[in-house]
């Protein structure tokens, strides 16, 4: 008699051993989309026979990153980062070189590296791929030791980024409103670009903005590197001259149309590392998150080195029409 309760609580604790373990990281601040009623869709969702999920909710900036190393060096499977792009970079930053998948539910304006990985922009949509539990490896990128997984750069977009950091009011219309005012007034800086293989190249160029692409936009479907891939083993490096402002609404258009590529001011290279020397120190971004850096810059890609959650159906979900576009355009005709 005794041994019936034992053979069923052993067989219960190999099914819960079985089941692959998920932390779900929700920052309940970052990112434009509501949290509500995540945790209720986690349950109707998820398949209970093959996954066991926590889900833990961020504290304070850098406890994402804190929570997938925990998780990572615990041998959790898959950890989900659920918030916007901020939130995706401190998770998959602490996630390089473990075998623990990345997940996304995104939940951000940008959506950068979910856009790219075809993930459904509805949390329910992301969780059912998540469900799915299929996986691929990709390349990501380091700037002065900061890893990224989209892009990195400096010059205007690193400018608008720092700028925005320090507004007050947040938002797409805030983001929108900066860009057209530092649009008419921001002058480029010179640098020094050493390209090594494939594009071994030495540059020296007064640039708008250079950017380093793992993948292909910058979020939001606003596409610097529209051919970028995160699986090549290559950056695309994209340097823009320094245009005078009556070009720099066509090189929008392009970001918006994905033809960025054809615009007579754009040059796009290929390298596995460079190293970038600018006259003064000022404002970088990695992933969109800006900080200010020295004067020498080195920028590398690390292949294959992280592991994330895939759409198998690789669908893209623009989810409407571009809002930055929208943003912007309704902007310019209050102007007028």
């Amino acid at each position: 008699m005794v041994l019936i309760p034992t053979f069923f609580t052993t067989f219960a604790t190999m099914q819960t051993e079985n089941k692959k373990k998920i932390t779900f990281i929700v920052n309940p601040i970052s990112g434009t989309s509501s949290k509500k009623g995540f945790d209720a869709i986690v349950d109707k969702v998820m398949d209970s026979n093959l996954y066991s999920w926590r889900i833990v909710r961020t504290g304070y900036a850098g406890h994402a990153a804190e929570i997938a190393a925990a998780s990572a060096e615990a041998g959790h499977d898959i950890c989900v980062a659920v918030g916007g792009d901020g939130t995706v970079n401190e998770v998959a930053r602490a996630l390089v070189g473990t075998q623990t998948a990345l997940g996304i539910v995104p939940c951000g304006s940008g959506n950068g590296l979910a856009r790219h990985l075809c993930l459904p922009m509805s949390m329910k949509g992301a969780l059912g791929i998540i469900n799915k539990g299929q996986t691929d490896t990709f390349d990501y990128g380091i700037i002065n030791g900061k890893p990224f997984f989209c892009t990195c750069g400096m010059g205007f977009d690193a400018h608008v980024s720092l700028l925005f950091s320090q507004k007050g009011k947040r938002g797409l219309a805030t983001y929108a409103q900066t860009v057209l005012q530092e649009g008419l007034k921001y002058s480029g800086d010179t640098y020094d670009v050493e390209l090594e293989e494939p594009d071994g190249k030495t540059l020296h160029q007064k640039a708008f903005l250079i950017a380093c692409a793992n993948a292909a936009q910058y979020g939001n479907n606003t596409y610097i590197a529209p051919g970028a891939s995160m699986q090549d083993g290559m950056l695309e490096v994209v340097i823009v001259e320094d245009i005078k402002s009556t070009a720099r609404t066509k090189l929008l258009m392009d970001l918006f149309t994905r033809t960025i590529r054809s615009n007579r001011h754009v040059k796009i290279y290929q390298a596995r590392r460079l190293h970038v020397h600018r006259e003064q120190e000022g404002a970088v971004h990695f992933d969109g998150d800006p900080t200010v850096m020295g004067t020498d810059i080195e920028i590398e890609l690390v292949a294959r080195g992280l592991k994330a959650i895939v759409n198998p159906a690789k669908t893209e979900d623009h989810a409407g029409p571009n809002r930055m576009m929208q943003a912007l355009n309704k902007m310019t005709a209050g102007k007028q």
